[in-house]
């Protein structure tokens, strides 16, 4: 026979049974569910000998934009061959349970989209778009495998990966509309992640202080001690499909 299946919190299946307004964030340990090596797991083989500063700054890149460039290939690589797992489709179902439902993740690796979540804030940016190094604005899809970093095609400056390095800020429209959708939750998810990154481990306890519920799934413990009402210990891909289905169900009986 199999561990027993621990009961999921009454409390926490009722309040997400009768909210209108649910947020949840994401970090490294639901795509790490997937195969997708967190930030340093990834400096293995031929990056072994570069810490992951040493590549994901813009002083890198314009001290050494084929290097950096090759670096970001070969994480698209790792991550083009990852699948969602049951967690990031559950967070996908909760979409057309929850009227307002956002997700803010701290992942790069677009995995909630190909689950099927649309309503996503992606706080760190997106691995496989791309924007001009030089501060243009352009965007443009570039065919991979690309071995070369490309030229932008409006004014011909490099073009970097489009996520955020450390020493740069958050995005201001992401970094908004995320402040916007803690602010009026009911309900906010803390999922996979440490809490302890700022400025997104400050969106739970804006949350807990604007008078939302915070509940974090996560497999260790975090810092969110004093903040968070519940807490669910264990792999989100075990933890948040029964928990859709709880919802579910609690729904459809009072329907």
């Amino acid at each position: 026979m199999g561990d027993p299946v621990t009961p999921l919190p009454a409390g926490l299946v009722g309040r997400l049974a009768t909210a209108r307004r649910v947020v949840a964030l994401t970090g490294a340990g639901v795509s790490a569910e997937s195969g997708v090596p967190t930030f340093r797991e990834a400096q293995t083989g031929l990056w072994a000998r570069f810490r992951p500063e040493e590549l994901a700054t813009p002083e890198a890149f314009a001290a050494d934009p084929r290097t950096v460039w090759a670096w970001y290939e070969w994480r698209r690589d790792l991550v083009a061959a990852a699948a969602p797992n049951p967690g990031h489709h559950a967070l996908a179902q909760f979409e057309s349970l929850v009227p307002g439902f956002t997700l803010i993740t701290q992942n790069v690796d677009g995995l909630h989209a190909r689950a099927g979540s649309r309503r996503v804030i992606e706080f760190h940016g997106n691995l496989f778009t791309n924007r001009c190094f030089a501060g243009c604005g352009a965007e443009a899809d570039v065919p991979r495998p690309c071995p070369e970093p490309p030229r932008c095609p409006h004014c011909g400056a490099w073009m970097r990966p489009g996520v955020v390095w450390f020493g740069e800020a958050i995005p201001i429209e992401a970094l908004q509309a995320a402040k916007a959708a803690v602010d009026r939750c009911e309900m906010l998810l803390v999922i996979g992640t440490s809490a302890l990154v700022t400025p997104a481990a400050g969106l739970a306890l804006r949350a807990h202080e604007a008078g939302a519920m915070v509940a974090e799934i996560n497999i260790s413990p975090t810092g969110l001690d004093g903040v968070a009402q519940f807490r669910l210990a264990g792999p989100s891909g075990e933890l948040l499909p029964r928990l859709v289905e709880a919802v579910r169900a609690r729904r459809e009986m009072h329907s």
